[in-house]
C-alpha cells in the first residue's frame, strides 16, 4: 500500500532517549540514561488514601467531564506555589492545566510556529521540546552557553540580524541536559533584550523546586512586564509522573490561544487525576515531600561526582549543578559518545548520548548522566564500568593521535 502521510511526518523521528531505555531495561544494566524520578520515593499509600476520599467526596464528578481549563482548586494551589516558589504574581486565571509539560511544549509550537519560522534555543537544549517544536517545521537557532548558560551577547547578536523569531525556548533552572543554572544578573539581561525585541519565550521549569544548594533565583515570570514569557511547570519531577498534570502560565492573550489548542487536541486532563494531586495537596504537605527528594538526590549527585573524579580518566569535563537531575559530560578531540555507547551497553551500563541534544547537530563528544534514579551501590559500579570503556577509548584515540 502506498499510504500518504503528512509531510511533517518526515520530520519526526523516535526520541532516542526512549529508544535507549529499551536497551537498558535487561535488569543487570545500570543505566543512567532516563530522566525519571526515584520510584521509591513515590507516595503510594498516601496516594491509596487520596483516591479513596476524592471518589467518596466527589462521586461521580471525579469521574465526568471537566473544564478544558482545569480544577478550579487544584489551579489554585499551583497559582499560591508559583507566587511562593518562583516570585510570580499570578493567579487560577493565568494557569491552564496541560498532560504534562510536555503537552505544553507542543501546544506552544502548534499556537507560535509556521513553516521556516525561527526558534531560538540553548545549545544543547531538551530533546523532548526540540521533538515537539519539529513537528512544526521551523528552523532552530542554537545560542552558545558557557557555564552560566546561554550567553546573552549572543542572543542579542543573532536578534539584531535574523529575521522571522517566532519564540525563544529556555530552561534557566538545572537545565535539561546540562545541570546549569542561569545567575540573577543573566537573567535581568535576558529580559532586557526580549522586552526590546518583544518575542515570546517559553520558559521550561519541571526542575527548579530541587535545588540542592545556593540560593533560590527569581523566575523569568516573575520578571516578566510585557506578558512574553510562557511559563511551564510539572508535578512529574516533584510528585509523580504517572499522573501526567502539568500547566501552562501565561498572559490572557496568549493563554486563551492555549485553550482553544487543547479543546481540539483532548478537550481536558484527566478530571480525576486532578483532583487527586489536588486533595494531596489539601492534606499532605507537599513541600515536605519534596524535601525527601532533595535530600535524596543531592546525596546521589553528591556520591556520583565523587566516584567520576575517582574512576573517570582525566581529559574530560562535566558539570556540577546546584539541582535537578542531570550533569553533562564532555569528552575530548573528536570522541564520539554514540560509538562509545555501544562499549558501555555490552559492559552494562547506559548514558544518553549528546549528539540529539543539538537540533542541528554536529557536536557527538558530550553525554547526560542522571542519578536520581540509581541506588548508591549502582551509581558507584555504573561510574566504575563506564570509567573502565571510556578510558580504553581515550587511550586509543591517544595512540592513533
Amino acid at each position: 500500500m502506498a499510504i500518504k502521510f503528512a509531510k511533517r511526518m518526515d520530520k519526526l523521528k523516535g526520541s532516542e532517549i526512549r529508544e535507549l531505555l529499551k536497551l537498558t531495561e535487561k535488569p543487570e544494566v545500570i543505566s543512567f540514561a532516563g530522566g525519571l524520578p526515584a520510584p521509591e520515593l513515590f507516595p503510594v499509600e498516601e496516594m491509596k488514601k487520596i483516591s479513596t476520599l476524592v471518589l467518596e467526596e466527589a462521586g461521580t464528578a471525579a469521574l465526568q467531564y471537566s473544564t478544558t481549563e482545569g480544577f478550579q482548586p487544584l489551579r489554585e494551589h499551583i497559582a499560591d506555589r508559583m507566587n511562593s516558589k518562583n516570585k510570580t504574581n499570578v493567579n487560577k486565571d493565568d494557569i491552564l492545566i496541560t498532560n504534562g509539560s510536555q503537552q505544553g511544549l507542543d501546544f506552544a509550537g502548534k499556537v507560535f510556529l509556521d513553516e521556516g519560522d525561527v526558534v531560538l534555543c540553548e545549545s544543547p537544549s531538551y530533546l523532548g521540546a526540540l521533538n515537539a517544536f519539529k513537528a512544526y517545521s521551523p528552523k532552530f537557532i542554537e545560542i552558545p552557553t558557557d557555564k552560566n548558560g546561554m550567553i546573552m551577547e549572543e542572543l542579542e547578536k543573532v536578534l539584531a540580524t535574523t529575521d522571522r523569531v517566532k519564540m525563544i525556548y529556555v530552561i534557566p533552572d538545572f537545565q535539561n541536559p546540562t545541570g546549569r543554572t542561569w545567575p540573577l544578573e543573566r537573567r535581568k539581561k535576558f529580559m532586557e533584550i526580549i522586552e526590546k525585541y518583544e518575542i515570546p519565550v517559553v520558559e521550561d521549569n519541571p526542575y527548579g523546586e530541587l535545588r540542592f544548594e545556593g540560593e533560590n533565583l527569581p523566575s523569568l515570570k516573575s520578571m516578566d512586564k510585557k506578558g512574553l514569557i510562557i511559563f511551564l511547570g510539572s508535578f512529574s519531577k516533584i510528585f509523580c509522573p504517572g499522573y501526567r498534570i502539568g500547566w501552562t502560565c501565561a498572559s490572557h492573550e496568549i493563554l486563551q490561544k492555549f485553550i482553544f489548542v487543547k479543546q481540539g487536541a483532548d478537550l481536558q486532563a484527566s478530571t480525576i487525576s486532578q483532583r487527586e494531586v489536588s486533595k494531596f495537596m489539601d492534606i499532605y504537605d507537599l513541600d515536605a515531600h519534596v524535601e525527601k527528594l532533595k535530600e535524596v538526590y543531592s546525596r546521589r549527585r553528591d556520591l556520583m561526582l565523587k566516584t567520576m573524579k575517582e574512576e573517570l580518566p582525566e581529559g574530560l569535563e562535566y558539570t556540577h549543578p546546584e539541582g535537578g537531575l542531570f550533569t553533562w559530560v564532555e569528552l575530548p578531540g573528536d570522541l564520539n559518545s554514540k560509538v562509545i555507547m555501544e562499549d558501555c551497553v555490552k559492559n552494562n551500563v547506559a548514558y544518553v548520548p549528546g549528539g540529539s541534544f543539538f537540533p542541528n547537530g554536529g557536536k557527538e563528544n558530550c553525554f547526560r548522566l542522571n542519578y536520581s534514579t540509581a541506588t548508591d551501590d549502582q551509581i558507584v559500579e555504573g561510574i566504575k564500568r563506564l570509567g573502565v570503556v571510556l578510558r580504553k577509548h581515550m587511550e586509543v584515540e591517544t595512540t592513533e593521535a
